[in-house]
């Protein structure tokens, strides 16, 4: 049976009347998470999803499943997914891209009258990007086992709101209860310059880097910038940018895919004439492997104690988030690869240099992930861009692994599938 290929300006226009949605004026997105805009974004998913003769179900955390039946209804669906909601000024692809070229799969495979075995789920994730609530990929994180769900509910943004009370205020607090997946795909812009650089289309996704985030307080002494000689001055400032050196000095000669970002700093008391006497800080150390992330880490350690000898400053560092690298499935990441060969899109393998909800979703069920350009590498920016073409490409990628997972049925009136 021949596969069809998904109708490309039907998905571009779906990413685009989604992008209306708590559209900024440089042409990007703001939906933030459980905000009136997300909870716009959710109905019009939905209403989508109805459209295509799916089943809408939504569980405690707000994570919402789209389902289409298959013929075998014990079967563990095989989903495809990602997240609606955005940076404060984030993007009109990043996550939206995922949900969309899932809907998209359905769709083409209503149009061809293709019924599966297994049913076909396509997911929003609750909270994936955590500029409002923390911690990040906090839906597909409780779907996982990471986080309770206690725990998520009881987390508040910055004006006191938990989640628990802006779910029910969106109308999206749910009570269904998700069911294993027997297979999971997530489509994604690459929100880096890999593909684009090389002139690829398809990125074969092999697993995410693990990251450890820390944070750190560098206590110095406050004094006067005039009466104070440099040689006895306790300078805070002096040795966070011995820091930040020293963590991309870190990043640029360690192997496995290395990363090291200081992103944010903010010094006290922040006046002209005063020698700084304290700086608190962010380190983000991200690796491919495990034990060159950990050496990367005792790294910073070394150096850190080595800072505080010479500039007479203390150093107290403090580990908040730690994520294993992951691996993906390796028969998921063959279908991927395969598909892309059958269809002719050229492809590479990659790793993501940032984490998706398909991290957690690994942990319980098989996963992996197509990874499509973006132009300039650039994303969680009002100007990320990808094109009609490359997320076409990616959704006809999705749709050939998912069948293979889903299995096809027969070619027969989509309704009497149901």
């Amino acid at each position: 049976m021949d596969i069809p290929r998904i109708n490309r300006e039907r998905l571009w226009r779906s990413l685009m009347d989604l992008a209306r949605v708590g559209a900024t004026p440089k042409g990007g997105v703001r939906r933030l998470t459980l905000t009136e805009a997300d909870r716009a974004g959710r109905d019009l998913f939905a209403r989508w999803a109805v459209e295509a003769a799916m089943s809408i179900s939504v569980d405690a955390i707000g994570n919402m499943f789209a389902r289409r039946a298959g013929s075998d209804a014990d079967a563990a669906p095989v989903a495809m997914g990602s997240h609606l909601d955005s940076q404060p000024s984030g993007g009109k692809f990043d996550g939206a891209y995922g949900v969309m070229a899932g809907l998209e799969v359905v769709r083409t495979l209503n149009e061809a009258g293709i019924a599966t075995r297994a049913p076909i789920e396509v997911i929003a994730w609750t909270n994936e990007e955590g500029s409002r609530f923390v911690p990040t990929m906090m839906g597909s994180g409780v779907f996982a086992g990471v986080h309770t769900l206690e725990y998520a509910l009881a987390q508040t943004d910055v004006e006191g709101v938990s989640v628990r009370d802006a779910l029910d205020a969106i109308g999206y607090a749910g009570s269904a209860r998700p069911v294993p997946l027997g297979a999971y795909f997530e489509a994604h812009i690459e929100q880096g310059p890999v593909l684009e650089q090389a002139g690829t289309t398809i990125g074969v996704v092999q697993g995410a880097l693990g990251q450890r985030w820390f944070d750190l307080t560098i206590t110095g002494q406050d004094a006067h910038a005039g009466p104070t000689p440099m040689e006895i001055r306790k300078d805070a400032l002096v040795a966070a940018s011995r820091v930040v050196l020293e963590v991309n000095r870190i990043a640029t000669t360690f192997p496995d895919t290395a990363r090291g970002t200081v992103g944010q700093m903010r010094v006290q008391p922040n006046s002209r004439n005063v020698v700084p006497g304290e700086v608190r800080m962010t380190i983000d150390l991200r690796n491919a492997k495990a034990k060159t992330l950990d050496a990367m880490v005792d790294a910073l350690r070394s150096a850190l104690a080595a800072i505080e000898a010479e500039c007479r400053v203390s150093a107290v560092l403090e580990e908040v988030v730690t994520f294993p690298p992951s691996e993906f499935t390796p028969a998921l990441v063959e279908c991927v690869r395969a598909a892309a060969a059958a269809l002719g899109y050229s492809h590479r393998d990659i790793v993501s240099g940032a984490a998706h909800d398909a991290v957690y979703v690994s942990r319980v069920a098989p996963a992996a992930m197509v990874f499509v350009p973006c132009e300039g590498g650039i994303s969680h920016n009002e100007i990320e861009n990808a094109t009609p073409e490359d997320v076409a490409a990616g959704a006809d990628v999705l749709l050939h692994a998912v069948l293979s997972h889903a299995g096809i049925a027969r070619r027969k009136d989509i309704a009497a599938a149901a």
